[in-house]
């Protein structure tokens, strides 16, 4: 896959490229990340990229013809262009599913007041990562590009991914390292059943419950399937059972 970011201030991507999932993704070419100075398309005698607005107001907007240009050289058949502007719908894990199938995805960050107009019909779609300000779609293209990335075939471990918060509208499950008590604070008996089966049902239940304490608006569109209806009206005292076992195990283990 590549990806391609378009941007004012390249510096800002040195970070992010050269760290963590990302940097052992490039390396493992797993994914292209190219990153554009939009300064270099401009043809302004001065190499003014922005202008005071047109009418009046506050601030500079970003200059339509290096930015277009800019596209116009970056572009293939296979790209998709995306704008990161408020404008936009709010980006989620299912959009991350979706632009992670494409081959060629360009994001235009936007800086200072805004994008000139014109810049809009050059574009394929518009995304927002929230309802709040930054001073450009830098920060936003870095989300956007590290959500797809680790989403990619061979970027992390597989398993890694199959149960994620936002996966099903739902939060993830709790996790735990060792010790066992942690200033009297203990991790569940039924984590160290042995049980499979059993620890599953436990850990979805909590995403069940951990989703509607915290987040209510995704707990209420997740349409619930019979197993999830069941383990929310279960009686707490069914537990008894894989904490009897635990106890048998006499957690050999712990520490």
């Amino acid at each position: 896959m590549k990806i391609t970011i378009l941007t004012l201030f390249p510096e800002m991507f040195d970070g992010f490229l050269t760290n963590s999932i990302i940097k052992r993704a490039i390396a493992k070419g797993v994914v292209e990340i190219k990153i554009v100075n939009i300064r270099d398309y401009t043809k302004d005698r001065y190499n003014r990229v922005d202008s005071a607005p047109v009418g009046g107001g506050a601030g500079l907007i970003m200059k339509c013809q290096p930015i277009i240009d800019a596209l116009n050289d970056v572009k293939s058949e296979s790209s998709k262009t995306i704008m990161l502007s408020p404008r936009g719908k709010t980006y989620n894990q299912a959009k991350a599913k979706e632009l992670s199938k494409l081959e060629d995805v360009i994001l235009l960050c936007g800086h200072y007041e805004g994008i000139d107009e014109r810049v809009n019909k050059y574009v394929d779609e518009q995304i927002s990562i929230g309802d709040y300000i930054l001073t450009g779609g830098e920060l936003g293209s870095m989300v956007i590009s590290d959500s797809i990335i680790r989403l990619l075939d061979g970027a992390i471990a597989e398993e890694s991914i199959i149960e994620e918060s936002f996966d099903n509208d739902l939060l993830e499950y709790p996790q735990y390292t060792e010790p066992y008590d942690f200033n009297g604070d203990k991790i569940p008996d039924i984590l160290y059943s042995g049980n499979h089966q059993a620890i599953e049902k436990w850990r979805k239940k909590q995403s069940l419950l951990l989703t509607k304490e915290y987040r209510k608006d995704l707990f209420d569109k997740h349409i619930l399937t019979k197993l999830e209806k069941k383990l929310l009206d279960e009686d707490p005292k069914e537990k008894a059972s894989w904490e009897l076992a635990a106890i048998e195990k006499g957690k050999k283990f712990i520490k």
